[in-house]
C-alpha cells in the first residue's frame, strides 16, 4: 500500500463528518464551549441615553454663552432615573452611568462648573450630545451580536450576560474513547519491570482531547491479548471518537488492526506519507470515527494535532481558522524526502517578524523537545532546501 499525502488523508478523516448535538448550559460555565446558535440581544446596550461622566445634565442651547448659571431641579445618580423634565434654564446634577433626563441633551462635565446653593455655573459650552452614550451604542435590542460556530472566552462571555443572556446553547462536548495497548506499558507511578515504559499518552491524548474542546473517555491498557483489545474496542465504539494508542503497525505483537478486521471494521487507510506519524489507522463503524495512532509519543501527539482537533472541531461545528502563518528560518535545512515532514520548533516575535528555530535533533523518541516546543515547521515532500532568512510554514502546538 503507498503511503497517503496529509492533505488526503486529512479529508477523508472529516468527510462526512455530522455536527453534533446542542446543550443548554448555564453562562458561567461557557468558557471554551462552542456556541451551537447565534445570540441575539434581548435589550439594548446601553438601554437608554447614559451619562459617561459625572456632571451636570443640561440643555446645550442654554449654555450656548458662558459664563451662566442654571437652577439646580435634582440628581440622577446610577441606577436611579431623574423622573422630571429638564426645563429652560435648569441642570441636573449627573453621575457616569445615569440615564440622561428628559429635556437634557448634554452633559458637562463636573470640572468645568461652580456649584452653589441649588444653582451650578457652567464655565464652558458644549454641544449637542456631548458625553452622553446613546442608546444602542454598543448594541441593539434584537441584533445577531455573536455567531453560531464561534468558541466562547471571557470576553465573549462577558458580552452574552450584557445581552441578557444567563443560559446559552452550546454544541455537546464529543466524547473520545482512548485506548492504549501493549504489554510493555505501566501506568505513570506504577513498578515497571527493566523491560517496561511507563504509559504517557493515554494522559497526554486526555489532556490534548480537552484542549480541543472533547470529553476523554480513558479505556485504560489493553494487554497484548486479541479477546480483551477487541472488548475495549467494543466499547469505545459507543463513543464519538476512538482512539486506539500503539499496535497499529504491522508487527507480530500489532493486534489492533487484526482486531478491526474480526469486529468487522474496515481500515480507511493506514500508513501517511508523514514523520513523525507514518503508521495512522483510519475506520469508522456506524458513527464512530476511529483513529489508530503509532504508540510513540511525539508522533501520537503529532498526529493528534493533525487529525483529531480538526475532527473534534468539526463535530462541534467550530469555525474554520487558518492556522497556519509564516515565519523565517534561524538555520537552515536539508531538502525533504517523500513524507511530509513536522519539525519541533520555537517561534518568537522579532524585530521583523516572527522567526523559528527548529530543534537540532528531531528523534521521535524525544518527548522533552516536544514539550519545550512552541510550533512544527511544516515541510511539503521533496521540499527543497532552504537557507536561514528563508520564509517557511509553521503550525503552532497551542495544546
Amino acid at each position: 500500500m503507498s503511503l497517503l499525502p496529509v492533505a488526503e488523508a486529512r479529508a477523508r478523516i472529516l468527510d462526512g463528518v455530522d455536527i453534533g448535538e446542542s446543550e443548554i448550559i448555564d453562562l458561567t460555565a461557557a468558557s471554551n464551549r462552542i456556541l451551537a446558535e447565534d445570540l441575539t440581544a434581548r435589550r439594548s446596550q446601553p438601554p437608554f441615553d447614559a451619562s459617561s461622566m459625572d456632571g451636570y445634565a443640561v440643555r446645550s442651547e442654554d449654555i450656548a454663552n458662558c459664563p451662566v448659571t442654571l437652577k439646580l431641579i435634582g440628581e440622577a445618580p446610577a441606577g436611579r432615573m431623574f423622573e422630571g423634565t429638564v426645563g429652560k434654564g435648569e441642570a441636573v446634577r449627573i453621575f457616569t452611568g445615569a440615564p440622561v433626563p428628559k429635556g437634557a441633551d448634554a452633559v458637562v462635565m463636573q470640572e468645568n462648573t461652580n456649584a452653589g446653593d441649588g444653582v451650578v455655573e457652567i464655565l464652558e459650552s458644549v454641544g449637542s450630545g456631548n458625553f452622553i452614550r446613546p442608546t444602542g451604542l454598543d448594541f441593539k435590542d434584537g441584533n445577531v451580536v455573536l455567531k453560531a460556530g464561534q468558541k466562547l472566552n471571557a470576553r465573549n462571555i462577558g458580552l452574552a450576560a450584557s445581552m441578557n443572556h444567563a443560559d446559552i446553547w452550546v454544541r455537546r462536548k464529543p466524547v473520545v474513547a482512548i485506548l492504549s495497548n501493549g504489554d510493555e506499558l505501566v501506568p505513570p507511578g506504577g513498578n515497571p519491570r527493566p523491560d517496561q515504559i511507563i504509559a504517557s499518552n493515554s494522559i497526554s491524548l486526555a489532556a490534548a482531547v480537552r484542549a480541543f474542546g472533547g470529553e476523554p473517555l480513558d479505556l485504560g491498557i489493553a494487554p497484548d491479548r486479541m479477546d480483551i483489545i477487541k472488548s475495549s474496542i467494543k466499547k469505545g465504539l459507543e463513543a464519538d471518537i476512538l482512539v486506539t494508542i500503539g499496535g497499529a503497525s504491522v508487527g507480530d505483537h500489532d493486534l489492533i488492526g487484526p482486531a478491526f478486521g474480526e469486529l468487522g471494521i474496515e481500515l480507511g487507510f493506514w500508513k501517511i506519507a508523514m514523520r513523525p506519524g507514518k503508521p495512522v489507522i483510519f475506520a469508522t463503524k456506524g458513527k464512530t470515527r476511529i483513529l489508530g495512532l503509532p504508540g510513540n509519543p511525539v508522533s501520537s501527539l503529532v498526529c493528534s494535532r493533525i487529525y483529531l482537533k480538526p475532527l473534534i472541531e468539526k463535530m462541534l461545528g467550530a469555525s474554520e481558522v487558518s492556522e497556519i502563518f509564516e515565519a523565517s528560518l534561524t538555520k537552515d535545512l536539508p531538502a525533504n524526502d517523500l513524507r511530509q515532514d513536522y519539525l519541533r520548533a520555537v517561534a518568537e516575535p522579532g524585530p521583523d517578524g516572527m522567526s523559528v528555530t527548529p530543534f537540532p535533533k528531531q528523534d521521535s523518541s524525544m518527548q522533552r523537545t516536544l514539550a519545550h516546543a512552541n510550533a512544527l515547521i511544516v515541510r511539503k515532500p521533496f521540499a527543497e532546501a532552504v537557507k536561514a532568512g528563508d520564509k517557511v510554514s509553521v503550525l503552532p502546538l497551542d495544546f
